[in-house]
């Protein structure tokens, strides 16, 4: 049986690794140079707690990630995926997941410009491609959506496209309401949701 003792060091590790990702996020999204003594500060532990979680800024930076993509995974889901149109649930659940990337903008970009091998990238993208599958798949069996094209190339074109309008919008050559738009638009002429002028998707 595990002592009470033990069981309070790891409950306090627990705290204090969340603590230090936390603090980790909101600080070098204002600073993405920043220092980890400023992020132990912010955390309110010492900077031998935080290595003592991270050995170094790489793997801090990779759990940072890594717990952003859970709270994007987190609001998909609670989006209803599963729920209406199709069209409409995938839209829900790609405002859903740049909700996560609206909050902070300055360390997703810092993030994305740290090289990564493909194996990686496909990994952290996996969780979001799963759940933008899924509505995909469930639009192609309704008849909402085409199927004339490959599901895989779909579900990339989908979050390449998401990607596109964040940043569009984030250099302010769209406002968010245009952002938006372009990316209903895109999306469903690519899904065969409606075709250039406005005509249902022609029969399979």
């Amino acid at each position: 049986m595990t002592s009470l003792p033990a069981r309070n060091r790891r409950a306090d590790a627990r705290r204090s690794r969340t603590a230090v990702l936390d603090a980790a996020a909101r600080v070098l999204n204002a600073d993405p140079d920043a220092g980890l003594e400023a992020i132990a500060t912010a955390a309110g532990v010492t900077r031998q707690t935080v290595y003592a979680h991270f050995p170094s800024r790489e793997q801090l930076l990779i759990a940072v990630v890594d717990r952003l993509t859970q709270e994007a995974v987190a609001a998909m889901d609670a989006a209803e995926p599963d729920a209406g149109p199709a069209a409409d649930a995938l839209l829900r659940l790609l405002d859903a997941s740049a909700g996560t990337v609206r909050r902070f903008p300055v360390l997703l970009r810092k993030i994305s410009s740290l090289p990564v091998g493909p194996q990686a990238d496909h990994d952290r993208h996996t969780p979001v491609a799963d759940r933008i599958e899924r509505v995909v798949q469930r639009g192609r069996q309704t008849g909402e959506f085409d199927d004339r094209l490959p599901l895989d190339w779909l579900v990339t074109a989908t979050i390449k496209l998401a990607h596109a309008a964040s940043e569009e919008r984030d250099a302010g050559r769209l406002s968010g309401d245009e952002a938006e738009d372009a990316l209903r638009t895109s999306l469903l002429r690519i899904l065969g949701a409606a075709s250039g002028d406005g005509c249902p998707p022609r029969p399979r």
